[in-house]
C-alpha cells in the first residue's frame, strides 16, 4: 500500500508563519497537476489566508475549492482535494479538511465554494503509526475481497462517520454512500458524497488502471445510494 496512505493524519495545530516562497510555488505547481474524477466538471482551487465557519483551524494557508453545481461535483472535488492532502503528507506540511469553513471577505471569486483545506508546516507530528488510526473494520464497510479497500478504509472521512458502503465483485468495486436520516440531512449528504471521492482517491493510488462510472443492473442497498463502479484493475 502507500506509504503516505498508512500514515497520514490530520493536522490541526500549526505553525502561523508562512510557508517559505519556494515551498509555496511548489504547491502551486502540484495544483495545476490534479488529475479529476470527471473532467468535463468546471472547478476551481483558490488559496486564501482567513476563513470562517464553525470548527475552524488556525493555519497560515487554506484551499477553497470550488465548482459548478453539477452530478458528480461532490465526489469530483473530494477525489481532488485528497491528491493534495497526500502530496502535503508526503512533503512534510500539514493539512485538514474543513467541512463547515469558507474563504473570508469574498477571497475566493469564481465558481461557489464547496468545502476547504487547511495548510502549513505542521506544529504536532505529521504522521502516525498504522494502529493509531480509528476506523470501522473492513467488515462494516464492505463485502467482498480487494486489496484495494483497505487504502479506502484508512482515507479521512467528516466526523470519521465513513459512510460509505464497497461491494467488490470479479475486480469491480460497487461504491454506495449512506443516506442520512438526521435533521441536517442536506449537510451531512453533501459531505459524505466528498467523502466518496476521498475514498476513491485512496483506491486510485492503489490502482493500476482506474475508471470510475455508474453501471446498469448493480444491486441497490437498503439505506445507500449507489454513487459509481470502480472498473476492474489491478492493484
Amino acid at each position: 500500500m502507500n506509504d503516505i496512505i498508512r500514515k497520514r493524519k490530520s493536522i490541526r495545530k500549526y505553525d502561523q508563519t508562512p510557508l517559505d516562497y519556494e515551498v509555496r510555488e511548489m504547491v502551486k505547481d502540484q495544483l495545476m497537476s490534479l488529475k479529476p474524477l470527471y473532467p468535463h466538471i468546471p472547478i476551481g482551487i483558490s488559496i486564501v489566508s482567513k476563513t470562517k465557519g464553525m470548527f475552524g483551524i488556525k493555519a497560515p494557508h487554506y484551499l477553497v475549492f470550488q465548482s459548478e453545481d453539477m452530478e458528480g461535483a461532490l465526489e469530483n472535488i473530494g477525489f481532488i482535494g485528497q491528491q493534495m492532502d497526500l502530496f502535503f503528507s508526503a512533503s512534510g506540511i500539514g493539512c485538514c479538511w474543513l467541512g463547515a469553513s469558507k474563504p473570508k471577505n469574498g477571497e475566493a471569486p469564481g465558481l461557489p465554494s464547496v468545502i476547504c483545506m487547511a495548510y502549513g508546516k505542521p506544529a504536532e507530528p505529521l504522521h502516525r503509526e498504522l494502529a493509531d488510526f480509528k476506523r470501522k473494520s473492513l467488515a462494516e464497510i464492505s463485502e467482498g475481497a480487494d486489496e484495494r479497500l483497505e487504502a479506502a478504509r484508512l482515507a479521512p472521512s467528516a466526523m470519521n462517520a465513513q459512510n460509505w458502503f464497497f461491494v467488490a465483485d470479479n475486480g469491480k468495486i460497487h461504491c454506495y454512500r449512506k443516506m442520512s436520516s438526521s435533521l441536517l440531512s442536506l449537510v451531512y449528504n453533501k459531505l459524505h458524497s466528498i467523502d466518496i471521492g476521498i475514498a476513491l482517491c485512496h483506491i486510485a493510488a492503489e490502482s493500476e488502471d482506474f475508471t470510475f462510472a455508474k453501471e446498469q443492473g448493480v444491486p441497490e442497498r437498503n439505506g445507500h445510494v449507489y454513487m459509481g463502479t470502480v472498473g476492474a484493475g489491478e492493484a
